[in-house]
């Protein structure tokens, strides 16, 4: 584990973090399961190939096709900007709460403390996800095939949406003239004050290069964070609850403050867990239900 932990570190600081292709983020993953149970024998360190690789193939479908989901409709900017400003513009004056958080803690070309903070949290989401699911994999097989399933549910239901309801975020809306006030997309400038510099050319590229500039609704960021967690909670003591959901709150002071996201598409992000929960944990139950009528198969 050590000598992978230093080639994790060296590559990150190199190429910088494995955001852009799920076949390589689960390749470092792949390659910490073999360091972790190096005592296995190959065969054991090749389920992990039969499990995860339909899984990333997936993954890199979602991405691509997550590029072009804006080619359809053109994109909503007013209806999130008023949704923000009617819940809490009495508390900012009238502005979005990026605006409003940007002009008291944000200072052009002066990386803060917590931007720091900022940029960890960001790109925790392309990490947070995949690494539970490959300790779940190690650990709990059972619950990594109820994880997983609400996982690419939850994608699916957002990549519908960015299909249908391709959505402005605050940058974009910036940017094009659409907010009045100026808004600076600063999810990255952490990584210059702790020396990754191509850690932020990494996520930057994904940025303008990979992504879909219009899919704020619903915030998939903050909804894989809440996931990760509330899957959890039922398994926990209480008392941890607030730790566990320090990590999506987290998250939404990230992408608010660095103008990725309104507020109104953490809200939906969050509704959205919600349904998946209920929808795929209905189906599990009817599942089990049917399997458990079914008659044995006759003696022959």
């Amino acid at each position: 584990m050590l000598i992978w932990a230093v080639l994790f570190a060296v590559g990150t600081y190199f190429i910088g973090v494995p955001t852009s292709d799920p076949l390589i983020a689960f390749g470092w993953l792949w390659l910490a399961t073999i360091a972790w149970r190096s005592d296995q024998p190959w065969r054991s360190h090749l389920l992990f190939l039969r499990d995860w690789l339909p899984i990333s193939l997936l993954l890199v479908v979602y991405n691509i096709s997550r590029g072009y989901a804006d080619d359809l409709f053109a994109p909503h900017v007013h209806e999130l900007i008023d949704a923000d400003e009617a819940m809490f513009g009495w508390f900012t004056g009238g502005e979005v709460p990026t605006v409003w958080l940007q002009q008291h803690l944000y200072q052009p070309n002066v990386v803060q403390w917590w931007e720091v903070a900022v940029s960890l949290v960001y790109v925790s989401h392309f990490l947070a996800v995949p690494t539970v699911g490959v300790i779940l994999w190690l650990r709990w097989r059972e619950q990594w095939g109820r994880f997983m399933r609400r996982w690419f549910t939850l994608s699916v239901a957002g990549l519908i949406t960015y299909f249908l309801y391709p959505a402005a975020p605050p940058w974009w809306a910036s940017l094009y003239g659409q907010l009045p006030e100026h808004v600076e997309r600063i999810s990255t400038n952490g990584w210059n004050a702790v020396g990754l510099h191509s850690a932020g050319n990494t996520l930057n590229a994904l940025q303008v290069e990979a992504s879909n500039p219009v899919a704020a609704m619903p915030s998939l960021h903050t909804a894989y964070a809440l996931m990760a967690v509330a899957f959890f909670l039922p398994m926990v003591a209480k008392r941890w609850w607030p730790l566990l959901l320090a990590y999506p709150l987290a998250m939404t002071f990230t992408l608010v403050y660095s103008g990725e996201h309104y507020v109104i598409d953490v809200l939906v992000g969050w509704a959205y867990v919600g349904g998946v929960f209920l929808v795929v944990g209905f189906a599990e139950r009817w599942w089990r239900s049917r399997r458990a009528v079914e008659p044995a198969d006759p003696v022959r």
